[in-house]
């Protein structure tokens, strides 16, 4: 009770005030290092308290003690967040720091690399060096060439080219793997069926695109009217706006060639019978264009969709007829004739042999024997330049083809993007527009994958530059010779300029033949291209730059027909190449050339033609390759 009126006297209570503030001054004491004594003392040590009993003075005690740990917690956690505040910011600061240094050290380095070495230099350089200024000072005095993005790169391989002009090639760099390649034989032209009868009405064929699509066509339509034990008429081609090319059947492949070999297997008529002639087909139903026709359809479409109008009209017009007829499942007999069409059937008529005769010579500079597929690509003109060749004592030159798939419509119809900034984006449009209406709607209606996703799943065609980075990297002199087929790509002759930089002796047809040599084919690019494939596919190595080409698939596949296991063929991995081509801006030449050279080296088996995929590109199967072991 003595307690109770204590702790409720005013003066007490004034007591207890005063004492509290005492212990937080003294709490202030003991964080700055006071003993405890001190704080004691300076607690009793007042001159006007009165005495208290020793309980209250406990239980005041209790009470400063208690509040004097409540203000030291609530200290320190304000000293630990001042603390946490202060490493943030630090943290924060420093990050800036290192960011800013990066970024100075990025502006340097690129500044760096668009820096040309100066022409007029009197500095002594190597032998080397001097040879890469050389190149330089030649741009100086013509356009500059286009590099795009590649600048730095194309630098790097000048110069590793011409430290390189006394070293060895890659042993395999001329060679297929010769044992399982040369396992294989061409025997698409043995036949084990009755010829066929045509007696179910007769087949049109007018087919679109290039010479090479048209080839496709061809072959494909020999297998329907087999199929469908129908006669066909000598395929007709589209004029195309694209390739503006009038020529017909008969001014590419002999026709009588084409009808004759076949003839044990469907029978072929020039033109369609009198009273067939003046049928309106459209108006009775019997013209069939693409948009009617699947992609890659199975023979029973054809056998119940087409069949009956063959029994009910006589004929059936296929209208700009492509690939329309699957590679699988097909009778193995069918498959063979579509082979043999291929690479038996057709055959350029005399004056693209003649021509192309003259571009092999050229390329070989005029010397040695004939080459292991002259006589399937240029027949009797292969025996004249065979006795042309025993007149020169030199040593043939073998040579590179290189198949450049960047024309304009290609690069347009890609949705790719190829360094040319806003320029050429308008351009490429105003291309699809024109001649590519339908993808210019489809962009308009659906989000498409962006440039850069493209590139990077490997969709988009290599570049004339990549090309040549690719050439480079590979192991090929700087000495080489160079066969580009193709030669009007995007971009004309300086972006060609960017290849015959690193390889001078890089040349086109247009260079090797005179413009009297090839006047009778100015105007029509499919007989160009004619003599495109011939110089291509006899080469002693062939580089394609786009695997879906149906140019290289024709070409690659005819040297594995008929090489023997010694024509080999790069094929890009485009995907993986792409992810090496993205760090343009900082990769050495020698981690490029490593990466490079194994994604080519993986690529670069013997395998059979996987199911489904074209047998002109992958002949090596039962019914058209036989294997020897």
């Amino acid at each position: 009770m003595a307690t109770t009126r204590t702790l409720s006297d005013p003066t007490l209570d004034l007591q207890s005030n005063s004492k509290l503030n005492q212990h937080q001054s003294a709490s202030l004491d003991y964080e700055t290092g006071s003993s405890d004594r001190s704080r004691s003392s300076s607690f009793h040590a007042r001159p006007n308290s009165p005495a208290t009993p020793s309980r209250s003075r406990a239980a005041a005690a209790e009470e400063a003690s208690f509040w004097d740990l409540k203000v030291k917690v609530k200290k320190r956690r304000a000293a630990k967040a001042w603390y946490s505040r202060k490493r943030v910011k630090g943290a924060v600061a420093l990050i800036g720091l290192v960011a800013l240094f990066f970024f100075v050290n990025w502006i340097m380095l690129l500044r760096l690399q668009d820096r040309r070495p100066d022409p007029d230099s009197k500095t002594r350089v190597s032998e080397n060096s001097v040879l890469v200024q050389e190149n330089l000072r030649k741009y100086a005095k013509g356009k500059r060439p286009q590099t795009g993005i590649y600048g730095r790169l194309l630098a790097l391989a000048a110069h590793a080219l011409a430290e390189g002009a006394n070293k060895r090639e890659p042993k395999d760099l001329w060679q297929e793997p010769f044992v399982p390649a040369s396992a294989w034989r061409p025997c698409a032209d043995q036949r084990n069926w009755e010829p066929s009868e045509g007696n179910n009405g007769y087949i049109l064929v007018t087919a679109n695109g290039g010479i090479n699509q048209q080839r496709v066509a061809v072959c494909n339509a020999v297998m329907v009217a087999r199929l469908l034990n129908s006669t066909l008429v000598i395929p007709r081609f589209l004029y195309s706006s694209v390739w503006r090319d009038a020529s017909q059947f008969s001014d590419i492949y002999q026709e009588e060639h084409f009808i004759n070999y076949l003839t044990p297997d469907i029978r072929i008529v020039k033109e369609l019978p009198k009273d067939l002639r003046s049928l309106d087909l459209e108006a009775i139903g019997s013209v069939v264009t693409d948009e009617d026709i699947m992609k890659e359809a199975k023979p029973r479409f054809y056998l119940k969709m087409i069949l009956p109008i063959l029994f009910k009209n006589r004929v059936v017009h296929f209208l700009g007829f492509g690939n329309r007829l699957a590679f699988d499942p097909i009778p193995f007999q069918l498959q063979r004739l579509r082979c043999r069409c291929n690479f038996h059937a057709l055959q350029f008529v005399p004056k693209i042999q003649e021509t192309g005769a003259l571009l092999l010579q050229r390329l070989r500079q005029h010397a040695g024997d004939t080459g292991p597929l002259d006589h399937y690509l240029i027949g009797p003109s292969a025996v004249s330049n065979k006795k042309e060749s025993r007149s020169h004592a030199k040593k043939p030159s073998r040579y590179l083809a290189v198949h450049l798939r960047f024309e304009i419509d290609m690069v347009a119809h890609s949705l790719c993007e190829f360094g040319g900034g806003e320029e050429e984006r308008q351009e490429l449009e105003a291309y699809r527009e024109i001649h590519f209406p339908a993808l210019t709607q489809i962009k308009k209606t659906t989000k498409l994958p962006s440039p850069a996703e493209l590139r990077s799943e490997g969709l988009c065609p290599l570049t004339p530059e990549e090309a040549i980075l690719l050439l480079a990297a590979l192991g090929f002199k700087r000495k080489t010779h160079i066969f580009v087929a193709g030669s009007q790509i995007y971009g004309g002759q300086s972006r060609l300029a960017a290849l015959t930089n690193l390889y001078p002796k890089l040349v086109t047809k247009e260079k090797l033949l005179s413009s009297t040599e090839l006047e009778p084919f100015m105007n029509f690019s499919s007989q160009l291209a004619a003599l495109d494939f011939i110089g291509s596919t006899a080469a002693d190595a062939f580089a394609m730059t786009d695997s879906g080409s149906q140019f290289s698939s024709l070409v690659s596949g005819f040297r594995i027909y008929y090489g023997g296991g010694k024509m080999p063929t790069i094929r890009p991995n485009k995907r993986r190449l792409a992810s090496i081509f993205l760090k343009n801006n900082t990769i050495e030449w020698r981690v490029f050339e490593q990466r490079v050279r194994k994604a080519i080296r993986q690529t670069k088996h013997v395998q059979t033609r996987p199911k489904a995929r074209s047998i002109y590109r992958y002949p090596r199967c039962k019914e058209c390759m036989c294997r020897t072991d």
